[in-house]
């Protein structure tokens, strides 16, 4: 066997064809020397979405510009062709995976290789037969310019497999399986949900076709799940160092490949690491407007459950909520944190086992973890519909006075039950009746006919959700609570954007959409598919907003990873490495809360 010359670790730009003739050490007797004629990865690549070479067999000869075969890696490498042989010919990308569980290599080495190419996880790759034969050392390719937005997604497939850097300042969007997966989405700016802000139908359809064009995974060159160390922020993901939804990343660069259907940014060994700013810093608790008599707030849990309210009953089949004893109490520790953190008088909770009013009920255990002070509305039945889960009312006796009745009504055959309760700030004033509620999900289930996806932004139920409103305005207009001259705060979760038919209606019932008013057009409470909006309201009638002085959502979960909550990675019996005693990520939405003042003001 020939060995290798010591001049061919030279620059490419400079090797000479007598150089690349050579045998290198490793060479397999059945592939072609370096330097012979190879498929160029151009002619592997398509417009389309399949490799016109699919099934074929080929030899290609190229740069390595990044190796993720060790153990939890990709098992493979991806190869460029070198900038001074590349083909450029418009919509073709020259980069390449090549699926090798068995064989490493060098990122700079320019190897040969041979292998079929075929299609998997959406994306062309080579699998590997034999060996790579290393040709040349030292090298590097110059990576693709890429931005976001893109024009279209045939921007992305020109780039599949290659070396790209994002010369611009991006917004993260989504942090929710950074725990899980290690990768986080990138965009340019905060994409808002489309209904948030567009009319559904058109509007809404070019606003989603909008943000799935400004998106990019950034993943962690994995394939572990629950990762014992999360890189991003660097040098690692803790409690005390957290990245948040809207915060800011530049010096952003990696290799391009389309993985399991999103397309998505490996990083490369070597290569700077992106440079985070805490752009969205976490926020302190909103203040109380001074002129605040009677504070407010809405929160949904995120399903928590009791079990039989004696430490068992966790592992029965209609528990959404903590699975044991030590997830409970984690659970309990991080909602007591963000509820006290409110520092409300009137509380509207989603997503509370709906088991009763009795000593160990979920709502009345809650409660006494408040303080000896906080009551329970309860409405004098057994439980709250037929739901797995309810809304629920706390109030603090001290500071907030009940008036009238506890009043309920039905919304429907698919909607949980609202719950009314008028209360006064202890120190006087007018009254306020709180409904809280919570509409029909979008989950898809069961959803067919006019109850199924439109595809005009609003998903699933929707119709559902517009009889709910209708009904609720109509119920209201009654005074359910007994007390007519009061104002009147729709709260709750009303798994509807604030430009969908739900909202819409209700504004024509006379009631006002008050983040809107107070928290602007950007405001949000919750992050879905990297899209920021709110389904949380708070809406007002006329009596009511004129004592309204203040309005704030109390960004401590949508922006947070989903790694910080109480749960555990499945199967690990312990508390994850994330986890702290304190409200972030006490749930998926962000509460809200209201200042009530005693009597009408300008703001």
């Amino acid at each position: 066997m020939r060995l290798p010359r010591p001049e061919c670790s030279i620059a490419l730009s400079a090797l000479s064809l007598a150089c690349l003739m050579g045998y290198p050490s490793g060479a397999d007797a059945a592939m072609q020397p370096c330097g012979s004629p190879a498929t160029a990865l151009a002619d592997i690549r398509s417009t389309g979405q399949v490799s016109p070479l699919a099934g074929r067999t080929v030899e290609v000869q190229a740069i390595v510009t990044a190796d993720f075969s060790g153990d939890g890696g990709l098992r493979g490498f991806f190869l460029q062709t070198a900038d001074a042989q590349r083909l450029r010919r418009p919509g073709l990308s020259e980069g390449l995976f090549v699926y090798a569980p068995r064989a490493r290599a060098d990122v700079g080495d320019m190897v040969r290789v041979s292998g079929k190419i075929e299609e998997k996880f959406g994306q062309t790759q080579l699998v590997l037969s034999g060996s790579p034969v290393v040709c040349a050392r030292g090298l590097s390719v110059t990576p693709q310019t890429l931005t976001l937005p893109l024009a279209g997604e045939s921007d992305l497939a020109a780039m599949e497999g290659m070396l790209v850097r994002l010369p611009q300042t991006l917004t993260v969007s989504d942090v929710h399986e950074l725990g899980r997966y290690g990768t986080l989405v990138l965009s340019h700016g905060r994409p808002i949900a489309p209904t948030q802000q567009a009319l559904p139908g058109p509007a809404a359809r070019q606003a989603t076709a909008a943000n799935a064009r400004n998106r990019l995974l950034l993943d962690d060159g994995s394939t572990r799940q629950f990762p014992a160390v999360v890189p991003y922020p660097p040098p690692r993901l803790s409690p005390a160092h957290p990245v948040r939804a809207g915060d800011t990343v530049t010096g952003v660069q990696g290799v391009l490949e389309r993985r399991h259907g999103q397309w998505r940014l490996q990083p490369v060994r070597g290569a700077g690491a992106p440079a985070y700013q805490h752009a969205n810093p976490r926020p302190a608790a909103p203040p109380r407007h001074p002129a605040t008599a009677l504070r407010v707030a809405a929160f949904n849990l995120q399903n928590y459950f009791n079990g039989d309210g004696h430490g068992g009953g966790l592992d029965a089949p209609d528990n959404r909520g903590a699975p044991d004893t030590a997830a409970l109490a984690r659970q309990q520790a991080k909602l007591v944190a963000a509820l006290r953190g409110l520092d409300a008088d009137v509380i509207g909770l989603m997503e509370v086992q709906n088991n009763g009013y009795g000593p160990t009920s979920a709502i009345r255990q809650l409660a006494a973890m408040l303080g000896p002070d906080w009551r329970v509305a309860n409405p004098g039945t057994p439980a709250l519909g037929t739901d797995a889960i309810a809304v629920g009312l706390l109030y603090n006796a001290r500071t907030a006075l009940p008036a009238g009745r506890v009043a309920t009504t039905w919304l429907g055959e698919r909607s949980r039950q609202p719950l009314a309760a008028t209360f006064r700030a202890a120190t006087g004033g007018a009254p306020v009746t709180v409904v809280v509620n919570h509409f029909k999900s979008k989950n898809c289930i069961e959803a067919a006919g006019a109850q199924a996806d439109q595809r005009d932004g609003q998903g699933c139920w929707n119709p559902a959700r517009v009889q709910a409103a209708e009904t609720l305005a109509r119920w209201l207009g009654t005074a359910p609570t007994g007390i007519a001259d009061a104002g009147v705060l729709v709260i709750g979760d009303l798994n509807s954007y604030a430009m969908e038919d739900p909202i819409r209606l209700l504004a024509q019932h006379g009631y006002a959409d008050l983040v809107a008013r107070f928290a602007g057009p950007h405001a949000y409470s919750y992050v879905y598919a990297a899209q920021a909006g709110y389904l949380d309201h708070v809406l007002a009638d006329p009596l009511a907003a004129a004592h309204v002085v203040a309005l704030h959502a109390w960004h401590i979960n949508a922006d947070e990873p989903a790694a910080f909550s109480y749960a555990t990675a499945p199967g690990s019996g312990a508390a994850p490495a994330f986890y702290a005693p304190d409200p972030y990520r006490s749930s998926d939405h962000d509460p809200l809360v209201v200042d009530f003042a005693s009597s009408p003001r300008a703001r």
